[in-house]
């Protein structure tokens, strides 16, 4: 019997293998036309949805477990692209993985509710400050990639590596003692400094949640199909759902929905269409995230996440007339070769790659 699931998962293999070497196969530039395309709406989703969701507090929304929900109830998109596998790449994940069933059940639970506290997290954050502030706190991410990339995913901190956490750490640093004029903490010091504090949490549980996932592809379930990555994002994001929704209840702020909804400043059919707007822009972004990962890396498509922090204050300062302060300024000059040496880096490691399966062959 073993036997015959190791052929099966075999086979499975080599068919989803097959079409992703198609895809590989494709001229250079028809390949690097689909990696802009992704880049394209990678950098335009993560910019909408928190420019949405800047919207929604700005407008008189206040349910900070709706502005939780929205960023993983948009989940069910994810079965289109899982539709276009073949027949059998499609298959349960539970049915084609070496791990038990109680395994991935647990990797699915402990996962998925990090990832709720991480949305949470995020949407009080977005709350206490602005759309700019608030991004250019998220990049730090990078940070903490890396040093649970070191410690968990067992990667070398080159000193590209070194260099990029330094800038972007003085990057979050500026931001943290910036007055913040125009942020929607009403100038309370302690408001915006919590602001920034939690979206600092946020990104380290983030951070920590992509090695822990990495590590669980590759040291539990043993698999890392296209295929399989999205379904982990799915049952992820189902369980990051759930636990909204409990939230909405458990707090009470279900009750004041309706409420919400018709006070808000630019009517209920903005107030619904910001909600779904926001919960596409989102998934949006999953898929071409996904795209990236398969095209390139899954350390290229972090990084371009992290790009889209760094465009969105800019489109934060036209259409929410926020101030250019110095300090935003200096947060951006070191947050983006901050982001260069890291591209850079990865950069370096795609070559080393090339190289040793060159020396293989």
């Amino acid at each position: 019997m073993d036997d015959e699931e190791s052929m099966l998962l075999e086979k499975e293999d080599e068919e989803e293998s097959n079409v992703i070497h198609q895809l590989m196969k494709l001229k250079r530039s028809q390949r690097w036309i689909f990696v802009f395309i992704s880049i394209f709406f990678l950098i335009l989703a993560q910019a909408v949805a928190v420019l949405l969701g800047r919207f929604y507090y700005d407008q008189g929304g206040n349910s900070k477990w709706i502005s939780t929900l929205v960023q993983t109830v948009g989940f069910p998109i994810l079965y289109l692209p899982l539709c276009l596998l073949p027949a059998s790449s499609r298959t349960s994940l539970s049915s084609s993985s070496s791990c038990s069933i109680k395994t991935l059940v647990w990797i699915y639970l402990s996962l998925g509710l990090a990832i709720g506290l991480d949305n949470l997290l995020y949407s009080y954050g977005l709350l206490l400050l602005s759309a700019s502030a608030y991004s250019l706190t998220c990049g730090t991410q990078l940070i903490f990639s890396a040093i649970f990339s070191r410690f968990i995913n067992s990667e070398k901190i080159t000193i590209w590596t070194g260099m990029s956490v330094i800038l972007l750490s003085i990057s979050a640093l500026v931001i943290a003692l910036d007055g913040d004029s125009d942020s929607p903490s009403g100038g309370y010091k302690w408001a915006y400094m919590i602001g920034c504090l939690l979206t600092l949490l946020a990104s380290l549980i983030y951070s920590l949640q992509l090695s822990l996932m990495q590590y669980s592809f590759e040291k539990i379930i043993k698999r890392e199909t296209f295929g399989v990555v999205l379904e982990m994002q799915i049952y992820t994001s189902l369980v990051a759902s759930c636990v909204s929704v409990i939230g909405l209840f458990a707090s009470g702020e279900w009750k004041m929905l309706r409420m919400e909804m018709e006070e808000f400043h630019t009517g209920q059919v903005y107030y619904v269409m910001t909600l779904v707007g926001t919960a596409f822009s989102w998934q949006m972004g999953s898929v071409a995230a996904l795209a990236l990962i398969f095209l390139v890396s899954s350390l290229f498509s972090n990084l371009i996440s992290t790009l889209s922090f760094i465009v969105t204050p800019l489109a934060a300062l036209v259409l929410f007339d926020e101030q250019l302060t110095v300090a935003k300024i200096a947060a951006m000059l070191f947050a983006i070769p901050g982001v260069g040496f890291y591209m850079y880096k990865n950069h370096l490691d795609g070559l080393e790659v090339q190289r040793a399966r060159k020396t293989e062959g």
